[in-house]
């Protein structure tokens, strides 16, 4: 009798040892965001994935409402009860989260040599010589299109501006349709899918950006001037009214197939697939002259890096080396059509309207948003003072020139350069 209880005994203990062993084994990561609206292609996507290849790792990603996502993150890592992996946002707030050492240094970390110096520059220190965070996806500016509108009037895609408001007087004089969907109420629309968009094609991108922000170069430079100038022409193709429509105006009038263009960004395409009627095709910002080099405004939206007081740091960084992987970028690129990989493998995309957007990167030079780094932390804040010009040139109550001058005296007022 005795003997069978210790035998039991021993059993139990030892049933209980490997308990206590795949117990210690099983590790739970939480992810911190603000894309709520990801919840499901997270769990029913990405995670599995993961954990299919990490046995012993489990993933919980935990949202929380956009607008109170900075607040609630800072309260939550200052108090130490932030998950492990935090999802970045582009620039300041997240180089700030650095800055207070709860972001850590993942530069080099396995898979981040999949990613260009533009890729990494959302979420690297003003010299580029730390990176914070993994990055996740862009978007992609351009022009989206009416095809059935173009083919009833016979016009090609165009690939210079001349071609382009030919384009445009084109569709006007025939009378069926706006030519292009865009409003100024809204201030932003007129910057981001105007003047962000077109921009770089005449500052050269990267090479305008940078100067830009080392003071080599000023917005009242001809580079700079020049999209206003071609900006001002607009005004006479965008309808009725336009001063007084909304970005959603602009949106309806696309797709409810009253205009035939629309000055977009690639997040649009989901949305415009479930509502548009008509076949949709994408075109590039059109260059100045043929033969010129062709950039994109290929900008940094979502990053992803780890809580430096995670106490499951090796297991996160798994998880972030994957993240960095090709794998995970074809997952990520099809799951959201319009939010493009980073990665430097290239994604064949399942949507076509995606496809043509991400195409351009093997012919165009990408960039980013030349107000978001470093240039917009003072005040007059260079981002609000561009919308504010970029409605006011099209509308036509500032004149390029000025719309110019009057961005450089405000960056001037705070910002010095580092010589």
């Amino acid at each position: 009798m005795t003997r069978n209880i210790t035998k039991a005994l021993l059993l139990g203990a030892s049933l209980l040892g490997y308990a206590n062993i795949a117990l210690a084994q099983d590790v739970t990561l939480t992810i911190e965001s603000w894309r709520n609206d990801d919840l499901a292609i997270w769990k029913d996507k990405f995670i599995p994935a993961f954990e299919a290849k990490n046995p012993g790792i489990k993933v919980v990603f935990q949202p929380m409402a956009p607008t109170e996502y900075n607040a609630a993150l800072n309260a939550k890592l200052e108090s130490g009860s932030a998950g492990d992996l935090i999802t970045c946002r582009p620039f300041d707030a997240s180089l700030e989260l650095f800055k207070k050492g709860y972001l850590a240094d993942l530069t080099k970390n396995g898979g981040m040599e999949n990613f260009s110096d533009v890729a990494k520059a959302a979420w690297s220190t003003d010299d580029g010589s730390q990176t914070f965070c993994v990055p996740m996806a862009s978007v992609i500016h351009g022009f989206i299109y009416n095809k059935d509108a173009f083919d009833e009037l016979k016009i090609e895609v165009p690939k210079t501006q001349a071609e382009f408001f030919a384009a445009l007087d084109k569709i006007k004089a025939d009378g069926t349709y706006v030519p292009m969907a865009m409003g100024t109420k809204d201030l932003w629309e007129a910057a981001t899918m105007g003047y962000q968009n077109i921009g770089p094609n005449y500052w050269k991108g990267e090479e305008g950006r940078l100067a830009l922000i080392k003071g080599e170069q000023k917005l009242t430079d001809a580079d700079w001037v020049k999209p206003y100038e071609v900006l001002a022409k607009w005004k006479d193709y965008l309808g009725d009214g336009f001063e007084a429509q909304t970005y959603p105006d602009s949106q309806n009038m696309f797709t409810l197939g009253r205009a035939a263009i629309f000055p977009a960004g690639s997040w649009e395409i989901s949305g415009f697939n479930t509502q548009a009627q008509f076949k949709m095709g994408a075109f590039p910002p059109p260059v100045e002259k043929e033969g010129d080099t062709c950039y994109i405004s290929d900008h940094t939206d979502i990053g992803i890096g780890l809580n430096a007081k995670s106490e499951h740091a090796a297991e996160a960084t798994k998880f972030l080396e994957w993240v960095a992987s090709a794998e995970f970028a074809d997952l990520y690129a099809n799951a959201l059509p319009g939010f493009f990989s980073l990665n430097k493998t290239a994604v064949k995309m399942a949507d076509p309207l995606a496809q043509e957007f991400v195409s351009w990167r093997e012919t165009c030079k990408p960039t980013i948003r030349s107000t978001y780094q470093i240039l917009s932390r003072g005040t007059p804040n260079l981002e609000n003072e561009t919308w504010v010009e970029s409605a006011n040139v099209i509308n036509g109550t500032d004149t390029p020139a000025v719309a110019a001058e009057k961005l450089q005296k405000g960056l001037d007022s705070w910002y010095k350069p580092a010589k």
